[in-house]
């Protein structure tokens, strides 16, 4: 039986890494102590279920000294700690999985001939709130009215998503690693992210978020494709970080969303209406948590009155997804983990032979017969 040396340095720092103690895995491995100490050498097999247990790459315990981990785009935190905040493995390794998808996509537009996407950095901050929201509305083909035409806000997120896609944006909606369930993303560490790519800008929305949240995310995503920026974002209480970029694209999010016009002109016969959010929800066809904040931005309620209908309003959807079946359709739920847009150019690429079947699975994350029946699903056939 070979067994593996590990300098203590790496254990220390796989351990430090994920968040765990050797409290935590001493259950799984008895003799953990005993490896950081030198005293043991772990064999190649256990090193490798460490590995898994810990999320830290398997080639990494063969180092000597601790990479170092840079954060793959800048991060912004409502709160202003950026500079001493740990970065969760989570996080890290789904932005690195985002960059590999976007980098293979990238790649495949590229020979099919398709030119870059015009609406990536074609707008100015100098610009009005007002006129950035018409060019993105127009870039998405979506007329000024286009929520209102939907017969819920659920409804205008999914079309809002939709009209993204059919744009040349990938959008990824998930709320754990991959399809790991018991890797779940933290909305108190960030509420999405987006990587701007001439050719395929990519945007990612923590799953784990309400959905009533996610239609804002979004908004605020598109204002940063718009401009060309990347960044993670935890949005905390729906307020942007104090960097320029995202005050700016909070704004543009806000008039997209809700034209301050149009609400300053309803405000005034409902302000006094206890259901006034949901009023202006279904004016809007936002959530009526997007509607509050925006209130308070234009200065119409006080910021107690705010935080109070925010946690309300969030307590209250989570008891109602706790009383909802969990799960869902697990083919259906990929076209928001994996993106649909993304998922057919791979089931394509793999169909016509130009990526090999494994490659294919790598890049999706589904292996064998669930990526044929997915790739079914999408009505392109699998092997």
């Amino acid at each position: 039986m070979s067994r593996v040396a590990v300098s203590k340095k790496m254990l220390d720092w796989a351990l430090e890494r994920s968040g765990l103690t050797l409290s935590d895995l001493e259950d799984k491995f008895p003799r953990l102590r005993q490896w950081v100490d030198g005293q043991v050498k772990p064999t190649l097999r256990q090193l490798e279920s460490l590995s898994k247990s810990t999320m830290t790459p398997f080639g990494f315990f063969f180092l000597k000294e601790p990479p170092e981990e840079r954060f793959p785009i800048p991060y912004f935190r409502t709160l202003g700690d950026e500079a001493s905040y740990k970065h969760s493995a989570e996080l890290i390794e789904t932005i690195q999985m985002m960059q590999r998808r976007q980098d293979w996509y990238r790649e495949f537009l590229i020979d099919q001939g398709i030119e870059k996407l015009e609406l990536v950095r074609s707008v100015k901050t100098n610009e009005s709130p007002e006129i950035v929201g018409q060019k993105i509305r127009e870039a998405l083909y979506l007329d000024i009215g286009w929520a209102s035409q939907q017969s819920s806000w659920t409804d205008a997120l999914r079309n809002l998503r939709e009209a993204m896609e059919n744009a040349g944006i990938l959008v990824v909606i998930n709320g754990i690693v991959g399809n790991n369930t018991h890797r779940k993303l933290d909305t108190e560490e960030f509420r999405g992210f987006v990587v701007v790519d001439d050719f395929a800008p990519l945007v990612f929305v923590n799953g784990s978020d309400g959905k009533a949240a996610q239609m804002f995310t979004l908004a605020h995503e598109l204002a940063h494709v718009f401009f060309g920026s990347s960044a993670a974002f935890d949005l905390r209480e729906m307020s942007p970080a104090s960097d320029p970029m995202e005050q700016v694209c909070n704004n543009i999010a806000a008039e997209f969303l809700v034209p301050e016009q149009m609400i300053r002109k309803i405000w005034p016969s409902i302000r006094n209406d206890p259901e006034r959010f949901q009023l202006l929800a279904r004016e809007f066809k936002v959530s009526e948590l997007v509607t509050a904040r925006r209130a308070l931005d234009l200065e119409l309620i006080a910021k107690k009155d705010f935080l109070k209908f925010y946690y309300d309003y969030l307590n209250d959807e989570r008891r109602k997804a706790a009383r909802r079946k969990n799960g869902g359709d697990f083919y259906i739920n990929q076209n928001l983990r994996v993106g649909y847009r993304f998922a057919s150019a791979v089931a394509r690429a793999a169909k016509e032979g130009k990526i090999l079947y494994s490659e294919a699975y790598r890049l999706t994350g589904l292996y064998g017969k669930t990526f044929d029946r997915y790739v079914t699903s999408l009505g392109i056939g699998g092997t």
